[in-house]
């Protein structure tokens, strides 16, 4: 969904069960990102500030339709079906918020235009409009894009070694236990990354995306944090006179369960992205950027793909080129696919299905056993 549509990558030679499983290759590529950039068409790389904002508008638009629809219309629906209409509303608009949330992502690779301030505001606005601290993730995320794969220097969904499973885990290892876990990790894995760095990189002390202090941070950063609070702040006041004027009622639906959808997709997309059992995990010795970069997974979300901005389905090339715009990564992806063969990992798997496989199979990484297998980890499914 957005100005200028893409299409999703087309399956061909679709994998099966098996080699979706297979492992993909640890040893240093026989390519380089410069062989990868030259191949890509140097269009993919150029900025359009009315295209990428064509997409903010298609999107804004969307969402105030259904803000619009919900609002005037809900009420003159009977009781029985006003129940239905509300979550169906919550789905939708927070569907298309993931994806105004995809464009401020983009802002913060410096992919949406030329110009790194304009970059700044549109991301700022947008993130905060979504409660999301604009420049104290944008600055974490990147600490995540140049350690992909890293075990000791990763940001997000930083595996677990099997010596660091406390005994808690094995109570949760069973069916209820992984529903517990996903119900936690969908609604509060979001909001508990941000404000505890839960499921990020080991820190010596309390890290916390709202602390300017925060050793996630260098001093010269500290201002940025302010800045992102402060918008963050200015959202939450404006959310309780809204409260003060409408009811907390009101706001919880028109907002508050768009925003649960948000935070639910956010955690979702990025957990399957950099979680799944054919993918390597480095520790400092065999660890390097483009081994890490792809170690990562493209996913199929069928139209989501599409309202998603396609983030689900490009992602590797995203993770190789960050400031490519969104609207050219499908093309890049069909470009360097070839070239990446093996190292190229796509999981069709339905998302639900995948999803609970992997919260079953992807508990602890550990390595192979003998000498040439150190320093490469990999997920496994069983304590």
């Amino acid at each position: 969904m957005g100005a200028g549509g893409r299409m999703s990558v087309p399956p061909e030679g679709k994998k099966s069960k098996s080699d979706v499983l297979q492992r993909v290759p640890h040893s240093k590529p026989p390519f380089t990102v410069g062989e990868l950039k030259e191949a890509i068409p140097s269009h993919c790389f150029q900025r359009s500030i009315p295209r990428s904002f064509s997409y903010v508008i298609y999107d804004l638009t969307i969402a105030f339709l259904f803000f619009y629809v919900a609002t005037n219309y809900f009420q003159n629906l009977p009781q029985p079906l006003s129940y239905l209409a509300w979550p169906l509303y919550w789905m939708c608009q927070g569907c298309v918020l993931t994806g105004v949330w995809v464009i401020a992502h983009e802002c913060g690779h410096h992919a949406f235009s030329d110009y790194q301030w304009l970059d700044d505001i549109v991301g700022l606005i947008l993130h905060s409009a979504l409660l999301v601290p604009y420049f104290s993730w944008k600055l974490s995320h990147r600490r995540h894009h140049s350690n992909t794969g890293s075990l000791e220097r990763d940001e997000v969904f930083v595996p677990k070694v099997k010596s660091g499973i406390g005994g808690f885990a094995k109570h949760l290892n069973n069916p209820p236990g992984r529903v517990l876990i996903l119900v936690v990790q969908l609604t509060l894995g979001w909001p508990l990354y941000l404000l505890f760095n839960v499921s990020g990189r080991h820190y010596e002390r309390f890290a916390c995306h709202y602390d300017p202090h925060s050793p996630i941070y260098s001093d010269r950063q500290r201002m940025l944090i302010l800045v992102s609070d402060a918008g963050v702040l200015a959202v939450t006041y404006g959310l309780y006179c809204l409260v003060a004027a409408k009811g907390l009622a009101w706001v919880f639906c028109v907002y508050g369960g768009p925003l649960l959808v948000v935070n639910g997709f956010l955690v979702l997309i990025t957990y399957l992205q950099h979680t799944h059992p054919s993918l390597p995990h480095y520790d400092s010795t065999k660890w390097d950027w483009l081994r890490g970069a792809l170690a990562t997974a493209d996913r199929d979300y069928g139209i989501l793909n599409k309202v998603f901005h396609n983030i689900t389905d490009t992602h590797v090339a995203h993770h190789l080129f960050s400031t490519m715009p969104h609207y050219h990564a499908m093309e890049a992806t069909k470009v360097i696919k070839p070239i990446l063969g093996n190292y190229y990992q796509f999981d069709g798997t339905p998302i639900f299905k995948a999803m609970w496989r992997e919260v079953k199979e992807c508990i602890y990484v550990e390595p192979d056993e003998g000498d040439q297998n150190k320093g490469v980890f990999w997920y496994k499914n069983k304590l």
